[in-house]
Order: C-alpha cells, then structure tokens, then sequence
C-alpha cells in the first residue's frame, strides 16, 4: 500500500514540476525537448539490449505514428498550455477525466454497451466539472470560453481523452503486434517530441531557444524524465501486479489531492471549496460507475466457473 500513495504522490508531482518548468520554457519546447530526449535514451537503451525489437512492418509503423500524435504530441502540449494559465490542482483534477474518456471511447470506437449505472456515473462525473469551471481562478486571466469552460480547461479535457486513445493504440500495439512496451513508447516518444519541437519552432520564439533561465530549465526536465517516463509508468506496471485496475483507478483520485498539497508548498496555490465540491461530485459519479464494472466481472467470474 505505501508504494500506490508513492506513485500517486509522484503523479501529482510531476504537474507541480511541469509547471515550474514552464516557468523557465515555452510550452510546445518543454514537451518536445523532453520527449525526443526520453525517446532517445529508451531506443537506445532497447538497440543495446534486444536490436531484433525493432523489427516493424507498415501497419505496426502506422500505429506507431499514431501513438506519438495522440499520446505524446496532442495528450502533452495540451497539457502543458492548459497547465500554464490553470493551477496545478485544477490541471490534475479535470486530467481525471480519463476514466469517464475510457468509457465513452469504448462505447462510440467499439461498440462497448453502456449500463445505466454506467451512463449515470458518467453524467455525475461531468456535472462535477461545473463547479470549478465556474470559478475563474485568478491564475486563469483569459477571457475565452465555451460553454463557461475557459480554452485552457477544454485543452486539459482534450488531453485527457487523447491520452486514453493513445492507451488504446498502444495496447494494439502490444497485443496485435507483439511489439514491446518499450519500443512503442520509445518511438512514439521521439517522434512526438519531434512534432512538439516543429510546432515550437513555428510558434514560440527561439531566441537562441524558447527558454529564459537554461540551469532550471534543465533540472525541471531532468526531473520530469526520471519521475514522469522512467518511474512512474515502470511502477504503475508494477503495482499492477498486485491490484486490480479498478483499486488503482480508485486509489488514482488521491492525486489532485497531493496536487493541491506539493502546488501549495511551491507556489503557494490556494484550492477553494469549488475545487473540493468538484472532486467529491466526480468521486461520487466514479464510484458508481466501477460499482457496476465491478459487478459486470463478479457476474462473468461465476458464469464461467472461475
């Protein structure tokens, strides 16, 4: 159990460390510098280790494509201009839309038939957004909306449902074309820091580069490789191990949490009731959502005598 609250803690930390970073840097040039260079060391890594990996036929290389725009590209700089005007516990929390993301993806991409439990979770979990979308966090400053949603929430919402995408592509790749989890991430890694190094370099002002102060910069990226590409994402697998997806998605709410607390002691970021009536809606929408997925593997456990 201290090792689930330890990820989460590093989960939190890594929007807190993001957002330092962005301090120092422009967004699309963190997320790309960041990137090409995790890419980099993990090829590498993986050429040393196994070169026969590498083997790749056109469909897998397509995938692969697909994977680094989604999951690396699209899920990161939007990420990164919505944490830029957001505060971090507001960032983490509407990133928590990626349970709901999964569902909804499922149900329109395969198929997938929704209870109305499911449906009623779902909508819980939406309606728990509006409170703190209402609030305009002093932070914010952009008068742009939609629908009371300001742009840098919306590009959140929008890397949160691309994230979940990118998890689809990257399970096909695993699983229909036998390629390793670390060469999936490793291309998709340099080849969306790539695409996120070209936007830069078309909208954000190198000078010689999009960054003001180069030593800072340089440790808040190297933090975010070693907490973020190579700890995380190796625990969470880890953890796996021993939990179930639906304890680790429930334990998973403890973030914005810690997000709040590490955003507080860093810069002093205030969460206000709007954000802690927000959480508790969306917990509640959670919570009955994976009580009917819960249910729905306890009716196919006894069906099949297992």
């Amino acid at each position: 159990m201290p090792l689930v609250f330890l990820l989460y803690a590093l989960f939190a930390a890594v929007f807190v460390i993001c957002k330092m970073g962005l301090l120092y840097s422009q967004p699309l040039f963190l997320v790309g510098s960041r990137m090409a260079t995790a890419g980099i060391l993990m090829i590498g890594y993986q050429l040393i280790k196994n070169p026969k990996a590498f083997s790749i036929n056109r469909k897998s290389l397509m995938l692969v494509f697909l994977l680094a725009f989604f999951n690396i590209y699209l899920t990161n700089a939007c990420e990164a201009w919505g944490l830029k005007h957001l505060s971090s516990a507001k960032t983490c929390l509407i990133y928590s839309l990626s349970p709901f993301a999964s569902a909804l993806l499922s149900f329109f991409l395969f198929s997938e038939v929704l209870s109305k439990k499911k449906w009623l979770g779902l909508i819980i979990g939406f309606v728990g957004f509006i409170p703190i979308a209402l609030e305009s966090a002093p932070i914010e400053g952009l008068s742009d909306v939609l629908f009371t949603f300001s742009f840098p929430e919306l590009a959140v919402a929008v890397a949160a449902f691309s994230s979940v995408y990118g998890w689809i592509i990257l399970k096909q790749l695993i699983t229909e074309h036998s390629m390793t989890p670390m060469v999936a991430n490793g291309l998709s890694m340099f080849i969306g820091g790539g695409l996120a190094l070209s936007h830069s370099l078309l909208v954000e002002s190198w000078d010689p580069l999009p960054v003001s102060e180069f030593l800072p910069f340089a440790i808040c990226t190297a933090l975010l490789l070693t907490v973020s590409n190579f700890t995380c994402y190796n625990l969470y697998g880890h953890l796996l191990k021993k939990y179930t997806a639906t304890f680790m998605s429930f334990a998973g709410f403890i973030t914005p949490l810690f997000t709040a607390l590490f955003a507080w002691i860093s810069f002093g970021e205030v969460t206000t009731a709007y954000f802690y009536l927000s959480i508790s809606i969306v917990f509640a929408g959670l919570v009955l959502f994976k009580q009917d997925e819960i249910r729905a593997g306890e009716r196919i456990l006894i069906q099949t005598g297992a």
